[in-house]
Protein backbone atom coordinates (compact mmCIF):
# COMPACT_ATOMS: atom_id res chain seq x y z
CA UNK A 1 0.00 0.00 0.00
CA UNK A 2 1.23 3.19 -0.65
CA UNK A 3 2.01 5.99 1.32
CA UNK A 4 -0.36 8.58 -0.67
CA UNK A 5 -3.06 5.89 0.32
CA UNK A 6 -2.72 5.59 3.86
CA UNK A 7 -2.46 9.44 4.32
CA UNK A 8 -6.02 9.42 2.75
CA UNK A 9 -7.78 7.18 4.71
CA UNK A 10 -6.48 8.27 7.59
CA UNK A 11 -7.92 11.81 6.45
CA UNK A 12 -11.14 9.96 5.96
CA UNK A 13 -11.04 8.38 8.91
CA UNK A 14 -10.79 11.26 11.11
CA UNK A 15 -12.97 12.96 8.94
CA UNK A 16 -15.65 10.69 9.84
CA UNK A 17 -15.09 10.60 13.87
CA UNK A 18 -15.90 14.69 13.29
CA UNK A 19 -19.01 13.84 11.77
CA UNK A 20 -20.22 10.87 14.21
CA UNK A 21 -19.25 13.50 17.01
CA UNK A 22 -20.88 16.54 15.81
CA UNK A 23 -24.02 13.79 14.98
CA UNK A 24 -24.08 13.26 19.08
CA UNK A 25 -23.59 16.56 20.23
CA UNK A 26 -26.66 17.79 17.96
CA UNK A 27 -28.65 14.71 19.28
CA UNK A 28 -27.82 15.83 22.52
CA UNK A 29 -28.78 19.18 22.01
CA UNK A 30 -32.04 18.57 19.79
CA UNK A 31 -33.39 16.26 22.80
CA UNK A 32 -32.73 19.23 24.85
CA UNK A 33 -34.92 21.45 23.20
CA UNK A 34 -38.03 19.45 22.89
CA UNK A 35 -37.94 18.62 26.89
CA UNK A 36 -41.32 19.55 28.32
CA UNK A 37 -40.56 20.01 31.75
CA UNK A 38 -36.96 21.77 32.01
CA UNK A 39 -35.12 24.38 30.56
CA UNK A 40 -32.25 24.63 28.78
CA UNK A 41 -29.52 24.80 30.58
CA UNK A 42 -26.83 27.41 29.74
CA UNK A 43 -23.95 25.42 30.67
CA UNK A 44 -24.92 22.37 29.05
CA UNK A 45 -25.92 24.84 25.95
CA UNK A 46 -22.50 26.24 25.71
CA UNK A 47 -20.40 23.20 25.95
CA UNK A 48 -22.24 21.35 23.11
CA UNK A 49 -21.55 24.48 21.52
CA UNK A 50 -17.62 24.37 21.99
CA UNK A 51 -17.82 20.48 21.12
CA UNK A 52 -18.98 21.05 17.98
CA UNK A 53 -16.03 21.19 15.12
CA UNK A 54 -15.95 24.07 13.19
CA UNK A 55 -16.46 22.65 9.81
CA UNK A 56 -19.93 24.26 7.52
CA UNK A 57 -21.65 21.10 7.23
CA UNK A 58 -21.74 20.68 11.17
CA UNK A 59 -22.57 24.61 11.42
CA UNK A 60 -25.73 24.37 9.35
CA UNK A 61 -26.62 21.31 11.34
CA UNK A 62 -26.47 23.21 14.49
CA UNK A 63 -28.15 25.78 13.08
CA UNK A 64 -31.38 23.99 11.93
CA UNK A 65 -31.86 22.50 15.31
CA UNK A 66 -31.13 25.80 16.61
CA UNK A 67 -34.34 27.28 14.79
CA UNK A 68 -35.95 24.03 15.30
CA UNK A 69 -36.16 24.64 19.41
CA UNK A 70 -37.82 27.82 18.21
CA UNK A 71 -40.86 25.04 17.67
CA UNK A 72 -40.19 22.49 19.35
CA UNK A 73 -41.59 24.12 22.87
CA UNK A 74 -45.23 22.98 24.02
CA UNK A 75 -46.43 25.83 25.62
CA UNK A 76 -49.19 25.31 28.46
CA UNK A 77 -52.72 26.09 27.45
CA UNK A 78 -52.52 29.87 28.31
CA UNK A 79 -49.35 30.14 26.98
CA UNK A 80 -50.77 28.77 23.25
CA UNK A 81 -53.64 31.11 23.16
CA UNK A 82 -50.92 34.38 24.11
CA UNK A 83 -48.96 33.44 21.26
CA UNK A 84 -51.74 33.11 18.85
CA UNK A 85 -52.98 36.31 19.97
CA UNK A 86 -49.62 37.59 19.68
CA UNK A 87 -48.67 35.91 16.26
CA UNK A 88 -52.22 36.77 14.84
CA UNK A 89 -51.58 40.62 16.06
CA UNK A 90 -48.54 41.25 14.69
CA UNK A 91 -49.49 39.47 11.46
CA UNK A 92 -52.30 41.88 10.50
CA UNK A 93 -50.58 45.39 12.20
CA UNK A 94 -48.66 46.35 9.51
CA UNK A 95 -51.58 46.16 6.54
CA UNK A 96 -55.17 45.74 7.85
CA UNK A 97 -57.19 48.47 8.72
CA UNK A 98 -58.56 45.84 11.41
CA UNK A 99 -55.73 46.62 13.32
CA UNK A 100 -54.29 50.50 13.27
CA UNK A 101 -51.23 51.24 14.49
CA UNK A 102 -52.70 52.05 17.80
CA UNK A 103 -53.95 49.12 18.24
CA UNK A 104 -50.56 47.69 19.63
CA UNK A 105 -50.68 50.10 22.37
CA UNK A 106 -50.88 49.21 25.97
CA UNK A 107 -52.91 52.41 26.76
CA UNK A 108 -56.75 50.79 27.67
CA UNK A 109 -58.06 54.16 28.63
CA UNK A 110 -61.19 55.10 27.12
CA UNK A 111 -60.87 57.75 24.49
CA UNK A 112 -63.77 59.79 26.29
CA UNK A 113 -61.43 59.71 29.85
CA UNK A 114 -58.54 61.61 27.48
CA UNK A 115 -58.02 65.22 27.19
CA UNK A 116 -56.37 65.58 24.11
CA UNK A 117 -55.30 68.68 21.96
CA UNK A 118 -54.17 68.81 18.33
CA UNK A 119 -51.30 71.24 17.35
CA UNK A 120 -54.06 74.10 17.01
CA UNK A 121 -54.79 73.95 20.36
CA UNK A 122 -58.47 72.51 19.54
CA UNK A 123 -60.13 69.29 21.73
CA UNK A 124 -63.07 69.44 19.42
CA UNK A 125 -62.61 65.69 18.53
CA UNK A 126 -62.35 62.03 20.25
CA UNK A 127 -60.04 59.59 18.64
CA UNK A 128 -57.93 56.70 19.99
CA UNK A 129 -54.35 58.51 19.85
CA UNK A 130 -54.25 62.27 18.62
CA UNK A 131 -50.10 61.78 18.06
CA UNK A 132 -50.88 58.70 15.60
CA UNK A 133 -51.44 61.63 12.93
CA UNK A 134 -48.41 61.39 10.87
CA UNK A 135 -49.00 57.40 10.25
CA UNK A 136 -52.70 58.33 9.18
CA UNK A 137 -51.68 61.32 6.55
CA UNK A 138 -49.11 58.69 4.86
CA UNK A 139 -52.50 56.62 4.79
CA UNK A 140 -54.39 59.67 3.44
CA UNK A 141 -51.29 59.95 0.89
CA UNK A 142 -51.49 56.45 -0.42
CA UNK A 143 -55.21 56.46 -1.11
CA UNK A 144 -54.88 59.69 -3.01
CA UNK A 145 -53.24 57.92 -5.53
CA UNK A 146 -55.97 55.66 -6.93
CA UNK A 147 -58.36 58.13 -5.32
CA UNK A 148 -57.56 60.56 -9.04
CA UNK A 149 -61.04 60.85 -10.02
CA UNK A 150 -62.33 62.51 -7.05
CA UNK A 151 -58.95 64.66 -6.84
CA UNK A 152 -59.74 66.04 -10.26
CA UNK A 153 -63.34 66.98 -9.02
CA UNK A 154 -61.66 68.68 -6.12
CA UNK A 155 -59.56 70.63 -8.53
CA UNK A 156 -62.12 71.42 -10.37
CA UNK A 157 -64.41 72.81 -8.22
CA UNK A 158 -62.27 74.05 -5.52
CA UNK A 159 -62.38 77.40 -6.87
CA UNK A 160 -65.90 77.44 -7.19
CA UNK A 161 -67.05 76.92 -3.60
CA UNK A 162 -70.01 75.20 -4.07
CA UNK A 163 -70.15 73.90 -0.69
CA UNK A 164 -69.54 77.08 0.73
CA UNK A 165 -71.90 77.53 3.99
CA UNK A 166 -72.40 73.90 4.13
CA UNK A 167 -72.11 72.09 7.31
CA UNK A 168 -72.24 68.29 6.83
CA UNK A 169 -72.53 66.39 9.81
CA UNK A 170 -71.57 62.70 9.01
CA UNK A 171 -71.76 59.18 9.71
CA UNK A 172 -69.58 56.49 7.54
CA UNK A 173 -66.48 54.07 8.05
CA UNK A 174 -63.69 56.18 9.08
CA UNK A 175 -60.66 55.14 6.89
CA UNK A 176 -58.33 56.42 4.23
CA UNK A 177 -60.49 56.43 1.30
CA UNK A 178 -63.30 58.22 3.44
CA UNK A 179 -60.78 60.90 5.33
CA UNK A 180 -59.90 61.76 1.10
CA UNK A 181 -63.75 62.47 0.77
CA UNK A 182 -64.53 64.45 3.64
CA UNK A 183 -60.95 66.52 2.78
CA UNK A 184 -62.31 67.14 -0.64
CA UNK A 185 -65.70 68.50 1.06
CA UNK A 186 -63.75 70.89 2.94
CA UNK A 187 -62.01 72.30 0.34
CA UNK A 188 -65.05 72.64 -1.41
CA UNK A 189 -65.79 74.97 1.22
CA UNK A 190 -67.96 72.81 3.74
CA UNK A 191 -67.52 72.28 7.76
CA UNK A 192 -67.65 68.68 8.87
CA UNK A 193 -67.92 67.07 12.19
CA UNK A 194 -67.82 63.20 11.90
CA UNK A 195 -68.54 59.88 13.86
CA UNK A 196 -68.43 56.32 12.99
CA UNK A 197 -71.34 54.15 11.27
CA UNK A 198 -69.46 50.71 12.67
CA UNK A 199 -67.75 50.25 15.48
CA UNK A 200 -64.91 47.80 14.34
CA UNK A 201 -64.06 50.00 10.91
CA UNK A 202 -62.22 52.89 12.02
CA UNK A 203 -58.93 53.37 11.12
CA UNK A 204 -57.53 55.45 14.61
CA UNK A 205 -54.34 57.07 12.22
CA UNK A 206 -56.76 58.37 9.62
CA UNK A 207 -59.19 59.72 12.49
CA UNK A 208 -56.15 61.64 14.78
CA UNK A 209 -55.24 62.91 11.16
CA UNK A 210 -58.57 64.51 10.59
CA UNK A 211 -58.30 66.01 13.56
CA UNK A 212 -55.21 67.32 13.02
CA UNK A 213 -56.53 69.28 10.39
CA UNK A 214 -59.30 70.61 12.00
CA UNK A 215 -62.35 67.80 11.35
CA UNK A 216 -64.33 67.26 14.41
CA UNK A 217 -64.18 63.66 14.44
CA UNK A 218 -65.58 61.37 17.13
CA UNK A 219 -64.76 57.53 16.76
CA UNK A 220 -61.97 54.97 17.37
CA UNK A 221 -61.78 51.45 16.32
CA UNK A 222 -63.76 49.15 19.45
CA UNK A 223 -66.71 51.43 20.26
CA UNK A 224 -69.13 49.79 23.12
CA UNK A 225 -72.54 50.54 22.11
CA UNK A 226 -72.76 53.63 24.61
CA UNK A 227 -69.53 54.76 23.11
CA UNK A 228 -71.11 54.63 19.29
CA UNK A 229 -74.23 56.92 20.22
CA UNK A 230 -72.35 58.88 22.39
CA UNK A 231 -70.39 59.82 19.08
CA UNK A 232 -73.03 60.46 17.04
CA UNK A 233 -74.35 62.76 19.71
CA UNK A 234 -71.40 64.55 20.19
CA UNK A 235 -70.96 64.98 16.64
CA UNK A 236 -74.83 66.83 16.42
CA UNK A 237 -75.55 68.68 19.28
CA UNK A 238 -72.28 70.72 19.98
CA UNK A 239 -72.55 74.40 21.21
CA UNK A 240 -72.42 77.51 17.97
CA UNK A 241 -73.01 74.74 15.53
CA UNK A 242 -75.87 72.88 13.74
CA UNK A 243 -75.87 70.75 10.65
CA UNK A 244 -77.48 71.59 7.59
CA UNK A 245 -76.41 68.57 5.60
CA UNK A 246 -76.33 64.95 6.54
CA UNK A 247 -74.03 62.30 5.03
CA UNK A 248 -74.95 58.62 6.23
CA UNK A 249 -74.71 55.08 5.98
CA UNK A 250 -76.75 53.09 7.49
CA UNK A 251 -79.32 55.20 8.68
CA UNK A 252 -78.06 55.32 12.55
CA UNK A 253 -77.19 58.93 12.15
CA UNK A 254 -80.64 60.22 10.61
CA UNK A 255 -82.68 58.23 13.06
CA UNK A 256 -80.82 59.70 15.72
CA UNK A 257 -81.23 63.29 14.77
CA UNK A 258 -84.55 62.33 14.06
CA UNK A 259 -85.49 61.17 17.13
CA UNK A 260 -83.37 63.48 19.86
CA UNK A 261 -83.20 66.48 17.34
CA UNK A 262 -86.51 67.04 15.73
CA UNK A 263 -86.11 70.65 15.30
CA UNK A 264 -82.45 70.76 14.02
CA UNK A 265 -84.12 67.78 11.55
CA UNK A 266 -86.43 69.98 10.43
CA UNK A 267 -83.96 72.48 9.37
CA UNK A 268 -81.77 69.88 7.28
CA UNK A 269 -81.68 70.80 3.64
CA UNK A 270 -80.60 67.22 2.13
CA UNK A 271 -79.59 63.71 3.82
CA UNK A 272 -77.65 61.42 1.27
CA UNK A 273 -77.17 57.78 2.19
CA UNK A 274 -75.51 54.88 0.59
CA UNK A 275 -76.33 51.60 2.34
CA UNK A 276 -79.20 49.40 1.77
CA UNK A 277 -80.46 49.81 5.43
CA UNK A 278 -80.14 53.13 5.05
CA UNK A 279 -82.61 53.59 2.17
CA UNK A 280 -85.11 51.18 3.69
CA UNK A 281 -85.59 53.20 6.77
CA UNK A 282 -85.77 56.42 4.64
CA UNK A 283 -88.30 54.59 2.64
CA UNK A 284 -90.13 53.83 5.57
CA UNK A 285 -90.29 57.76 6.78
CA UNK A 286 -91.35 58.72 3.36
CA UNK A 287 -94.26 56.25 3.21
CA UNK A 288 -95.37 56.81 6.78
CA UNK A 289 -94.87 61.10 5.64
CA UNK A 290 -92.78 61.87 8.68
CA UNK A 291 -89.91 62.39 6.04
CA UNK A 292 -89.58 66.50 6.57
CA UNK A 293 -86.27 66.94 4.26
CA UNK A 294 -85.05 65.97 0.77
CA UNK A 295 -83.12 62.46 0.84
CA UNK A 296 -80.85 60.96 -1.98
CA UNK A 297 -80.51 57.39 -2.69
CA UNK A 298 -77.02 56.86 -3.81
CA UNK A 299 -77.05 53.15 -2.67
CA UNK A 300 -79.39 52.99 -5.90
CA UNK A 301 -77.63 55.11 -7.89
CA UNK A 302 -75.27 52.85 -10.76
CA UNK A 303 -71.91 54.28 -9.82
CA UNK A 304 -72.81 52.68 -6.63
CA UNK A 305 -74.86 49.45 -7.27
CA UNK A 306 -72.92 47.84 -10.33
CA UNK A 307 -69.24 48.71 -8.96
CA UNK A 308 -69.10 49.47 -4.99
CA UNK A 309 -71.33 46.63 -4.41
CA UNK A 310 -70.14 44.39 -6.86
CA UNK A 311 -66.49 44.97 -7.56
CA UNK A 312 -65.43 46.16 -4.21
CA UNK A 313 -67.30 43.06 -2.62
CA UNK A 314 -65.96 40.78 -5.33
CA UNK A 315 -62.38 41.49 -3.94
CA UNK A 316 -62.87 42.17 -0.04
CA UNK A 317 -64.82 39.08 0.52
CA UNK A 318 -61.58 36.89 0.15
CA UNK A 319 -59.23 39.23 1.66
CA UNK A 320 -61.64 39.45 5.09
CA UNK A 321 -62.12 35.65 5.22
CA UNK A 322 -58.47 35.00 4.62
CA UNK A 323 -56.95 37.55 7.26
CA UNK A 324 -59.44 36.28 9.75
CA UNK A 325 -59.31 32.49 9.38
CA UNK A 326 -56.74 31.82 6.78
CA UNK A 327 -59.46 29.05 4.95
CA UNK A 328 -58.40 27.67 1.70
CA UNK A 329 -61.57 27.92 -0.91
CA UNK A 330 -60.77 25.35 -3.08
CA UNK A 331 -63.90 22.29 -2.11
CA UNK A 332 -65.27 24.15 0.78
CA UNK A 333 -68.78 24.34 0.40
CA UNK A 334 -70.49 28.15 1.14
CA UNK A 335 -73.90 29.29 1.20
CA UNK A 336 -74.44 32.59 0.34
CA UNK A 337 -77.77 34.34 1.36
CA UNK A 338 -78.61 36.91 -0.78
CA UNK A 339 -77.68 37.66 -4.51
CA UNK A 340 -78.12 40.80 -4.74
CA UNK A 341 -75.44 43.11 -6.21
CA UNK A 342 -73.06 42.19 -2.82
CA UNK A 343 -74.61 38.22 -3.29
CA UNK A 344 -73.12 38.15 -6.82
CA UNK A 345 -70.01 39.74 -6.31
CA UNK A 346 -69.39 37.17 -3.13
CA UNK A 347 -70.07 34.53 -5.08
CA UNK A 348 -67.65 35.03 -8.55
CA UNK A 349 -64.78 35.41 -6.03
CA UNK A 350 -65.54 32.04 -4.07
CA UNK A 351 -66.50 30.34 -7.28
CA UNK A 352 -63.27 31.48 -8.96
CA UNK A 353 -61.25 29.66 -6.16
CA UNK A 354 -62.71 26.63 -6.59
CA UNK A 355 -65.81 26.64 -3.81
CA UNK A 356 -69.07 25.12 -3.87
CA UNK A 357 -71.51 27.69 -3.81
CA UNK A 358 -75.17 27.41 -2.79
CA UNK A 359 -77.79 30.75 -2.74
CA UNK A 360 -80.20 31.33 -0.58
CA UNK A 361 -83.19 34.50 -2.01
CA UNK A 362 -86.37 35.84 -1.30
CA UNK A 363 -86.19 37.40 -4.93
CA UNK A 364 -87.44 35.04 -8.20
CA UNK A 365 -85.83 37.47 -10.32
CA UNK A 366 -82.69 37.28 -8.24
CA UNK A 367 -82.67 33.21 -8.17
CA UNK A 368 -83.39 32.82 -11.83
CA UNK A 369 -80.01 35.07 -11.97
CA UNK A 370 -78.44 32.47 -9.48
CA UNK A 371 -79.48 29.68 -11.52
CA UNK A 372 -78.02 30.72 -14.92
CA UNK A 373 -74.64 31.77 -13.45
CA UNK A 374 -74.31 27.75 -12.32
CA UNK A 375 -75.19 28.63 -8.36
CA UNK A 376 -78.09 25.67 -7.08
CA UNK A 377 -80.75 28.36 -5.38
CA UNK A 378 -81.33 26.24 -1.86
CA UNK A 379 -83.70 27.04 1.30
CA UNK A 380 -80.83 27.67 4.36
CA UNK A 381 -82.14 24.65 6.01
CA UNK A 382 -81.83 22.28 3.53
CA UNK A 383 -77.54 23.15 3.68
CA UNK A 384 -76.86 24.48 6.72
CA UNK A 385 -75.67 21.07 8.71
CA UNK A 386 -72.68 20.73 6.06
CA UNK A 387 -71.88 23.97 5.00
CA UNK A 388 -68.16 25.13 5.65
CA UNK A 389 -68.81 28.92 5.47
CA UNK A 390 -71.89 31.08 5.91
CA UNK A 391 -72.14 34.32 4.27
CA UNK A 392 -74.93 37.24 4.29
CA UNK A 393 -75.52 39.81 1.87
CA UNK A 394 -79.13 40.88 2.50
CA UNK A 395 -79.48 43.94 4.63
CA UNK A 396 -82.10 41.84 6.54
CA UNK A 397 -82.55 40.46 10.29
CA UNK A 398 -82.32 36.92 11.77
CA UNK A 399 -81.45 35.48 8.26
CA UNK A 400 -79.51 33.17 10.25
CA UNK A 401 -81.46 31.96 13.36
CA UNK A 402 -79.95 31.17 16.82
CA UNK A 403 -81.82 27.31 15.57
CA UNK A 404 -79.78 27.31 12.34
CA UNK A 405 -76.39 27.99 14.38
CA UNK A 406 -77.42 25.36 16.64
CA UNK A 407 -77.39 23.20 13.67
CA UNK A 408 -73.80 24.07 11.95
CA UNK A 409 -71.45 21.42 12.42
CA UNK A 410 -68.49 22.24 14.32
CA UNK A 411 -65.71 24.26 12.74
CA UNK A 412 -68.02 26.14 10.52
CA UNK A 413 -67.41 30.09 9.67
CA UNK A 414 -70.00 32.36 9.83
CA UNK A 415 -69.94 36.16 8.71
CA UNK A 416 -71.83 39.27 6.95
CA UNK A 417 -71.17 41.16 4.06
CA UNK A 418 -74.49 43.09 4.64
CA UNK A 419 -74.03 46.27 6.27
CA UNK A 420 -76.35 45.90 9.22
CA UNK A 421 -75.47 43.57 12.24
CA UNK A 422 -78.42 42.50 12.52
CA UNK A 423 -78.47 39.71 9.56
CA UNK A 424 -77.13 36.84 12.15
CA UNK A 425 -78.93 36.49 15.47
CA UNK A 426 -75.53 37.31 17.81
CA UNK A 427 -77.98 38.29 20.64
CA UNK A 428 -79.01 34.49 21.11
CA UNK A 429 -75.32 33.64 21.69
CA UNK A 430 -74.90 35.59 24.27
CA UNK A 431 -75.97 32.64 27.03
CA UNK A 432 -74.56 31.17 29.86
CA UNK A 433 -74.22 27.71 28.13
CA UNK A 434 -72.48 29.14 25.51
CA UNK A 435 -68.64 29.97 25.89
CA UNK A 436 -67.01 33.19 23.41
CA UNK A 437 -63.42 32.34 23.49
CA UNK A 438 -61.71 35.60 21.56
CA UNK A 439 -58.94 34.04 19.17
CA UNK A 440 -57.71 37.29 17.71
CA UNK A 441 -58.64 40.64 16.68
CA UNK A 442 -62.46 40.39 15.22
CA UNK A 443 -62.45 36.57 15.25
CA UNK A 444 -64.18 34.87 18.10
CA UNK A 445 -64.94 30.78 18.77
CA UNK A 446 -68.09 30.71 20.09
CA UNK A 447 -68.45 27.13 22.00
CA UNK A 448 -71.28 25.09 22.59
CA UNK A 449 -71.82 22.23 25.50
CA UNK A 450 -71.04 19.49 23.51
CA UNK A 451 -67.43 21.24 22.42
CA UNK A 452 -68.95 22.32 18.91
CA UNK A 453 -67.29 25.65 17.79
CA UNK A 454 -68.26 28.24 15.44
CA UNK A 455 -66.19 30.87 13.93
CA UNK A 456 -67.88 34.15 14.26
CA UNK A 457 -65.95 37.03 12.29
CA UNK A 458 -66.48 40.88 13.31
CA UNK A 459 -69.35 39.78 16.02
CA UNK A 460 -72.14 39.92 12.82
CA UNK A 461 -71.33 42.96 11.57
CA UNK A 462 -69.72 44.19 8.06
CA UNK A 463 -66.85 41.66 7.22
CA UNK A 464 -64.68 43.20 4.85
CA UNK A 465 -64.63 46.91 6.27
CA UNK A 466 -64.20 45.61 10.07
CA UNK A 467 -61.35 43.05 9.52
CA UNK A 468 -59.62 44.28 6.35
CA UNK A 469 -59.67 46.76 3.34
CA UNK A 470 -61.23 47.59 0.83
CA UNK A 471 -60.25 48.20 -2.37
CA UNK A 472 -59.40 52.09 -2.87
CA UNK A 473 -60.16 52.57 -6.78
CA UNK A 474 -64.13 51.08 -6.18
CA UNK A 475 -64.63 53.52 -3.24
CA UNK A 476 -63.52 56.75 -5.11
CA UNK A 477 -66.16 55.67 -7.82
CA UNK A 478 -68.48 55.82 -4.36
CA UNK A 479 -67.42 58.60 -2.94
CA UNK A 480 -66.93 61.07 -6.06
CA UNK A 481 -70.97 60.07 -6.12
CA UNK A 482 -71.69 60.65 -2.75
CA UNK A 483 -69.87 64.53 -2.98
CA UNK A 484 -72.10 65.49 -6.41
CA UNK A 485 -74.97 64.10 -4.70
CA UNK A 486 -74.35 66.65 -1.93
CA UNK A 487 -73.22 69.67 -3.96
CA UNK A 488 -76.90 68.79 -6.12
CA UNK A 489 -79.16 68.83 -3.16
CA UNK A 490 -77.27 71.56 -1.27
CA UNK A 491 -77.38 74.20 -4.09
CA UNK A 492 -80.88 73.22 -5.55
CA UNK A 493 -83.46 75.99 -5.95
CA UNK A 494 -86.00 75.77 -3.58
CA UNK A 495 -89.14 73.25 -4.99
CA UNK A 496 -86.92 71.47 -7.19
CA UNK A 497 -86.63 68.18 -4.30
CA UNK A 498 -89.51 67.64 -1.96
CA UNK A 499 -89.77 65.83 1.29
CA UNK A 500 -89.20 62.71 -0.58
CA UNK A 501 -86.23 60.45 -1.29
CA UNK A 502 -85.18 60.92 -5.00
CA UNK A 503 -82.04 58.56 -7.21
CA UNK A 504 -79.11 60.26 -8.74
CA UNK A 505 -79.89 61.99 -12.25
CA UNK A 506 -77.95 59.11 -14.43
CA UNK A 507 -76.44 62.79 -15.95
CA UNK A 508 -74.81 62.53 -12.84
CA UNK A 509 -74.02 58.67 -13.03
CA UNK A 510 -72.39 58.88 -16.08
CA UNK A 511 -70.17 61.74 -15.14
CA UNK A 512 -69.04 59.64 -12.37
CA UNK A 513 -67.89 56.84 -14.40
CA UNK A 514 -66.29 59.12 -17.01
CA UNK A 515 -64.17 60.66 -14.55
CA UNK A 516 -62.36 57.75 -14.05
CA UNK A 517 -62.16 56.07 -17.14
CA UNK A 518 -58.80 58.16 -17.55
CA UNK A 519 -57.28 55.44 -15.08
CA UNK A 520 -58.03 53.07 -18.17
CA UNK A 521 -56.97 55.42 -20.89
CA UNK A 522 -60.08 54.36 -21.96
CA UNK A 523 -61.86 56.52 -24.90
CA UNK A 524 -65.12 56.45 -25.52
CA UNK A 525 -67.02 56.60 -28.97
CA UNK A 526 -68.88 59.46 -29.71
CA UNK A 527 -72.42 59.31 -31.59
CA UNK A 528 -72.98 61.04 -34.57
CA UNK A 529 -75.54 63.41 -35.26
CA UNK A 530 -77.92 60.87 -37.41
CA UNK A 531 -76.78 58.16 -34.82
CA UNK A 532 -77.81 60.39 -31.72
CA UNK A 533 -81.70 61.19 -33.95
CA UNK A 534 -81.98 57.33 -34.29
CA UNK A 535 -81.85 56.29 -31.22
CA UNK A 536 -83.29 59.92 -29.25
CA UNK A 537 -80.86 60.55 -27.38
CA UNK A 538 -78.75 63.67 -26.90
CA UNK A 539 -75.17 63.27 -28.02
CA UNK A 540 -73.75 64.30 -24.76
CA UNK A 541 -75.99 62.00 -22.80
CA UNK A 542 -77.51 60.73 -20.51
CA UNK A 543 -77.44 57.82 -22.27
CA UNK A 544 -79.84 55.67 -20.05
CA UNK A 545 -83.29 56.64 -18.63
CA UNK A 546 -83.46 57.81 -14.92
CA UNK A 547 -85.20 53.98 -14.18
CA UNK A 548 -82.34 52.40 -15.25
CA UNK A 549 -80.34 50.51 -12.42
Amino acid sequence: MSETTVEVKLEVKQASKEVKESENVAEKYSVMTVSKNTEMNMEELSSAFSAVPTHKPVKKQIQFVEDKQEFSRFPTKAGRRSLSRSISQSSTDSYSSAASYTDSSDDETSPRDKTQVNSKGSSDFCVKNIKQAEFGRREIEIAEQDMSALIALRKRAQSEKPLAGAKIVGCTHITAQTAVLIETLVALGAQCRWTACNIYSTQNEVAAALSEIGVAVFAWKGESEDDFWWCIDRCVNTEGWQPNMILDDGGDLTHWMYKKYPNVFKKIRGIVEESVTGVHRLYQLSKAGKLCVPAMNVNDSVTKQKFDNLYCCRESILDGLKRTTDVMFGGKQVVVCGYGEVGKGCCAALKALGAIVYITEIDPICALQACMDGFRVVKLNEVIRHVDITITCTGNKNVVTRDQLDRMKNGSIVCNMGHSNTEIDVASLRTPELTWERVRSQVDHVIWPDGKRVILLAEGRLLNLSCSTVPTFVLSITATTQALALIELYNAPEGRYKQDVYLLPKKMDEYVASLHLATFDAHLTELSDEQAKYLGLNKNGPFKPNYYR
